[in-house]
């Protein structure tokens, strides 16, 4: 397992939901990632990097810049009701006062995205501008393809998909 300089990942779910056999899809269920292009931030933990090493063939992922956070959580941020996040329901719904300060903290590992009430956990992005790279979405990231860990890279796509 590669060694990681952040405490947060995001993790992409590149593939569909055909043909995924069902212990796949219950541990994507679990990381919050029901559809494609679904994109969830997770500590960096042992038990978490089991899962996505579990279902690596219809993921990428890679540690997250604290730049790439704001602008993911800016950009795509939702509260249950269908609202966009902000700032007065950061001040309601926990004790962070604005976008900066809450990404900062999630992107240092000193918050969550439970830490705000209400603050839906999974980011709905577009298919990347330009397509994916290279070789498709069925092949690893370092043969060619999209799939699996791809380092610091992981934040020129989250860009692209915003």
């Amino acid at each position: 397992m590669p060694e990681e300089k952040t405490s947060k990942i995001a993790v992409i779910r590149i593939r569909g939901k055909v043909h995924v056999r069902s212990d796949i899809e219950d541990t994507l269920s679990m990381l919050n990632l029901t559809r494609k292009n679904h994109c969830v931030l997770l500590d960096n933990k042992p038990t978490t990097m089991g899962m996505i090493h579990k279902v690596n063939d219809y993921v990428t992922w890679g540690p997250v810049k604290e730049e790439t956070v704001a602008k993911l959580i800016e950009a795509r941020g939702k509260v249950s009701g269908g609202g966009k996040l902000g700032d007065d329901a950061l001040k309601k719904g926990s004790k962070h006062k604005t976008m900066k300060a809450f990404s900062a903290a999630v992107a240092e590992g000193k918050a969550s995205m439970n830490d705000v009430k209400n603050l839906k956990p999974v980011f709905r992005l577009n298919p990347p501008r330009g397509g994916f790279e290279r070789g498709g979405i069925k092949k690893p990231y370092d043969s060619g393809g999209v799939l699996g860990h791809r380092g610091e890279d992981i934040n020129q796509l989250i860009e692209r998909m915003l």
